[in-house]
């Protein structure tokens, strides 16, 4: 199954007072462009989330957001600066022995010296934060997944639609196609009747002139090729690989042959017909533009 480029998708977990929120957005792109913001301190797992959303989007501008809160009982530790205490504590020695002074040295004082004791997040386990990230990335990827395969299947069933509507043009196309070498024929024999003024006409050279003529604007070669196109494209369709690039390429060669045909037709009701068919080729090729 087919699946569009666009899409959203989000997905948390959470486990001991932690919290992850993930958030993807993806819109069409050539290539497989993604932009990551997380936080800092989770630097570390950052390869290990490209390396997931890559198995998983072949193709896309990609926008991941992930957020983290960390309100559990291990969050934060204490930290004391033993080498910085024991410096307060013997300038206060000093400070005491040299004049005179009586206080005695506690604890809660030493402890109110700047940096001292200082606050910090406790470092993080590796293994137990990617454990969560993943389960909330995998949350979000699922969800931005179906939403690209349910509007995947919407361009599909649109772009069978075209395909139907281009291959009635072409059959109306090959039941006009004989009819104009019977009219240039006839065209042909009057015009030659009224350049001689006679009744009779050399019908070797009448049919030399038709057959040049028959074999100038023969598009059966095109015709063929096209319905050969058009069968590639709903097989393609049907894939379960991404196919965007496949669909590009095989629109080009549609347009190669509808614009030969055009050329080579000479007819007008053919012309109005090959117009009828880039039409809808053009807007096949806006469509194809937002398959993976």
């Amino acid at each position: 199954m087919i699946k569009s480029m666009t899409g959203f998708g989000r997905g948390g977990a959470q486990d001991e007072g932690r919290e992850f929120l993930v958030e993807i957005k993806t819109v069409n792109h050539r290539y497989l462009d993604l932009f990551l913001k997380m936080p800092r301190q989770l630097g570390f797992l950052e390869d290990k989330v490209r390396e997931l959303v890559g198995r998983n989007i072949s193709r896309g501008k990609i926008d991941v957001y992930i957020s983290f809160e960390d309100n559990g009982e291990n969050a934060k530790e204490v930290l004391l600066d033993e080498a910085l205490a024991k410096a307060y504590i013997s300038a206060l020695e000093n400070l005491k022995e040299k004049f005179s002074l009586n206080d005695d040295i506690s604890v809660s004082l030493v402890s109110r010296f700047p940096d001292v004791l200082r606050v910090e997040k406790a470092e993080d386990d590796e293994e137990k934060t990617w454990k969560l990230l993943k389960t909330a990335l995998e949350a979000a990827l699922d969800s931005l997944i179906q939403m690209r395969l349910n509007e995947g299947k919407e361009l599909r069933n649109s772009l069978l639609e075209k395909a139907d509507c281009i291959e009635s043009v072409l059959s109306d196309i090959k039941k006009r196609s004989p009819e104009i070498v019977k009219e240039y024929k006839i065209k042909l024999e009057n015009r030659i009747k009224e350049l001689l003024d006679q009744q009779t006409v050399d019908e070797n050279r009448l049919a030399m002139e038709v057959a040049l003529f028959a074999d100038r604007c023969s598009i059966d070669e095109e015709l063929v090729r096209l319905g050969s196109h058009i069968g590639q494209l709903r097989d393609t369709l049907d894939s379960k690989q991404p196919v965007g690039r496949k669909l590009d390429f095989l629109l080009q060669e549609m347009n190669r042959e509808i614009n030969t045909i055009g050329s080579k037709a000479n007819d007008l009701e053919i012309t109005r017909h090959v117009i009828d068919v880039k039409s809808e080729l053009e807007k096949i090729r806006e469509q194809i533009q937002n398959i993976e």
